[in-house]
């Protein structure tokens, strides 16, 4: 398979550097963005090595510009990426008022991220002038198949915000639509929803999550990068609309 360019929202968080990392390493080109300059300073530093085929890109998907000025961006260098990767996010989002519930800033800015920017996004990559994309992957999650399981958490309102996986819910839903809209140009448009991921939890909930889940575990950061790299590659020429569950077998019961 010969090398892609592969445009990867959020890439300096807990889903996003294993993905620019692990494509580079494809011999692939990989831009991505960054909100901070602090991040994007980090990520250009750790992988300076791949010289041009690595760029970074400081981004604030949040900006109703963002979405143009990015697309600017990548005309001006005269990038067209054969492939999307909708990852970004913003923890801050996920914050729940002292009363328990979820501030209407904070569940626009999730929908925004989760939903808007995808779709803008995937939207301006395949309207770009002489457009490349042929594929897309959207980062969702198990909860947006399923309602959180409240004896996971000892404070289930504040530890898992329900519109968190409204939106990813949401998310899912755009991945099929997207897939029928863009056929005729050739575009897949593809999701993968992920269980929980080691690395933010401690001890006590891993053993809650292992009794929850038919593989007894939690994912493991190096399992984050196999189905998307799946997903954007020939062996998945076949597959469009599809969300994939990647989550030890969480939703299957």
């Amino acid at each position: 398979m010969k090398p892609r360019t592969i445009l990867i929202t959020g890439g300096s968080g807990k889903f996003g550097r294993p993905l620019v990392s692990h494509f580079l390493e494809m011999g692939d080109r990989v831009i991505t963005t960054c909100r901070s300059s602090e991040s994007l300073e980090k990520i250009l530093v750790e992988f300076a090595r791949y010289g041009e085929k690595f760029v970074g890109i400081q981004a604030d998907l949040t900006d109703p510009e963002a979405v143009n000025t990015l697309m600017e961006t990548l005309d001006s260098q005269g990038i067209r990426p054969d492939c999307l990767v909708n990852n970004a996010r913003s923890l801050g989002f996920l914050k729940i008022e002292s009363n328990g519930l979820v501030g209407r800033e904070n569940f626009a800015g999730e929908f925004l991220l989760d939903v808007i920017v995808p779709y803008e996004l995937t939207m301006a990559l395949g309207r770009q002038k002489n457009s490349q994309l042929r594929s897309v992957v959207n980062i969702g999650s198990m909860y947006g198949t399923v309602a959180a399981n409240p004896h996971l958490y000892a404070d289930p309102a504040r530890q898992s915000p329900l519109h968190y996986g409204v939106a990813k819910a949401a998310l899912a839903h755009l991945t099929k639509e997207l897939a029928v809209r863009l056929s005729n140009n050739g575009v897949q448009v593809n999701c993968v929803a992920f269980g929980g991921v080691e690395g933010r939890v401690d001890e006590a909930f891993k053993q809650r999550y292992a009794q929850l889940c038919p593989m007894g575990r939690m994912l493991k950061e190096d399992e984050i990068v196999g189905p998307v790299d799946v997903l954007l590659s020939d062996k998945c020429s076949g597959v469009t609309g599809h969300t994939l569950a990647v989550d030890g077998g969480w939703s299957v019961w």
